[in-house]
């Protein structure tokens, strides 16, 4: 894993970085349902790319191919943490609405 591009890296660096995000408020950017609705499948296919990538690496490893375990224990945490993302996304989708559907009009 090269990390030569990490040495210019600096709190001054992301101080500015993060002075920069704040720029852009999020209530500017455009929202619409079909972005949000993409955004969301895009998470989904990115999670099963992160899963499908875990399962091949457990494989590799089974058969002998690969002997790094930590390329093995970063595909799976990365799984993992994908997997528990999409999971509370769905989570609070599902309790928006049901709220929504509980609302009286």
């Amino acid at each position: 894993m090269d990390i030569s591009a990490l040495t210019n890296v600096s709190s001054d660096y992301v101080a500015k970085q993060y002075e920069a995000s704040k720029l852009t408020p999020f209530a500017e950017e455009n929202k619409d349902f079909s972005s949000v609705l993409g955004a969301a499948m895009n998470m989904i296919n990115e999670t099963n790319d992160y899963q499908n990538a875990a399962e091949s690496a457990r494989i590799q490893f089974a058969l002998g191919e690969s002997t790094s375990t930590h390329d093995l224990a970063v595909a799976q945490e990365k799984a993992g943490i994908a997997l528990s993302y999409t999971v509370a996304v769905r989570d609070k989708v599902l309790d928006a609405y049901k709220e929504i559907m509980n609302m009286s009009i």
